[in-house]
């Protein structure tokens, strides 16, 4: 008679609201308003909570990224289709990148967010940019393509560059699928070093409401919430614009594949909100990985896609970079014609490959981009400087969704998706605490 009690535990050991990660981390990003609005010297003081939870996370991608390509590459046996895998990925991500590009193009012509501005040059202070123009005339072309080789192969895990690490992970991955039977043991050790790491993120995770409040109460301490309204137009249109693009152009690839983009935002709700709280998609890189595998993808086709979007599928950034560049040229009064906007679209169609997800990489991109095109007046950038604190947070939520939704996409396309196993996960999401549990089980 005792074994009947068994079913009943679940239900009564079920987590109180306030111990849910989610609703831990809108509390924490409501204090951290607060706390930046009334006290700013105290907000500015907070920012370490932020940028420790930042480099915990990031001290921890490279070995993830590492493990999760090489099993996934070493484990798909068919060399073929590695490749086949890698030039759908591609090829997505430079048609959906591109329709983002073009879709803040489109936007910034039509609503025209900068007119009115009548900034003159001169009068801007070239030094609040400065740091961001020498970053982005060292990442020429040429430059930034040497730059994915690492000085030695331990050096691209220890400095942790995304696209170094992808490199030596995606050598390494073939190195041991040549090696057939013999290199299954190395696959194995590999894949359970890949577990161990998971654990170490499950771990950090938990103090992302911590660090949540600390980079919430930074930026609102350090700009004041009137920054917001000072450039209140060019806000509001890249947010309206980042949600159109969310639910209609990501929404109707969604649709096409067989689910719902909201059942998927509210799947990855979790992820979402700490990407709010940090303005980084990179803090939820790792867990992104589980959360596509458990939604159905394969196991190969999420190691490869996920790292490899980090970088080079940034929709939100995208987006980004050519209304802020029609805003600055608005603002200071400074006409472009069609061909020279269709020259911005394919400037940044090359400066837009290879900015990470981490926070003030759009801004450096969009740097490099009014570098290459002379038109615009470069210290134009400083009227964005106090903004994009909370333009990078807009970046990387459509940056994390654009990531998910193309890795259920491509495994779809490889008839490697359990629809099944989509659709209940989708409809039955497990919470980051009630999935630790899981997982330990």
């Amino acid at each position: 008679m005792t074994v009947t009690a068994a079913p009943s535990v679940p239900a009564s050991t079920k987590s109180p609201w306030y111990s849910i990660l989610y609703v831990q981390v809108l509390i924490a990003i409501a204090l951290g308003v607060l706390v930046g609005h009334f006290y700013p010297g105290t907000g500015k003081a907070l920012k370490p909570l932020g940028d420790g939870f930042i480099s915990l996370i990031k001290m921890m991608i490279a070995p993830v990224i590492f493990c999760t390509v090489v099993h996934g590459i070493s484990s798909m046996g068919d060399l073929k289709r590695v490749g086949r895998v890698g030039l759908k990925a591609l090829l997505y991500f430079e048609v959906v990148s591109t329709i983002a590009l073009a879709v803040g193009l489109l936007v910034g012509e039509i609503i025209q967010p900068g007119s009115g501005f009548n900034i003159d040059p001169a009068t801007l202070d070239p030094k609040a940019v400065a740091t961001y123009v020498h970053k982005a005339s060292e990442d020429g072309i040429v430059a930034h393509l040497m730059a994915i080789i690492p000085n030695s192969f331990i050096g691209a895990l220890a400095n942790g560059d995304l696209l170094q690490v992808l490199l030596v992970s995606i050598l390494s991955g073939f190195a041991i699928a040549f090696m057939g039977p013999a290199g299954e043991p190395i696959a194995n050790a590999i894949d359970m070093a890949a577990k161990v790491f998971f654990g170490v993120i499950r771990i950090i995770v938990r103090a992302a409401p911590i660090g949540a409040f600390g980079a919430m109460a930074f930026t609102v301490g350090a700009y004041g919430l009137g920054a917001l309204w000072n450039l209140v137009a060019l806000i509001g249109t890249f947010y309206l614009t980042s949600v159109l693009f969310v639910l209609f152009v990501l929404g109707g690839i969604a649709r096409f594949s067989g689910f719902s983009i909201l059942r998927f935002i509210a799947y990855i709700k979790d992820e979402l909100l700490i990407v709010l709280g940090t303005s980084s998609s990179e803090t939820v890189l790792p867990n992104m990985i589980k959360k596509m595998e458990r939604l159905g993808a394969s196991r190969g086709v999420v190691g490869l896609v996920i790292p490899t979007g980090y970088s080079f599928n940034l929709d939100g950034t995208n987006i980004y970079m050519t209304l802020a560049t029609l805003f600055l040229a608005q603002a200071t009064n400074t006409h472009l014609t069609i061909w020279q906007e269709l020259g911005i679209l394919g400037v940044a169609i090359v400066t837009s490959k290879g900015a990470s997800g981490v926070t003030g990489a759009g801004f450096i991109t969009l740097a490099a981009t009014l570098a290459i095109v002379p038109d615009i007046p470069i210290a134009s950038l400083a009227i964005l400087v106090g903004i994009d604190k909370f333009m990078s947070e807009c970046r990387a939520l459509t940056n994390l969704i654009g990531n998910g939704v193309a890795t259920v996409v491509i495994s779809r396309w490889e008839g490697e998706l359990d629809k099944d196993k989509l659709h209940e996960a989708m409809a039955h999401p497990i919470e980051l605490g009630e999935e630790m549990e899981h997982i330990r089980a």
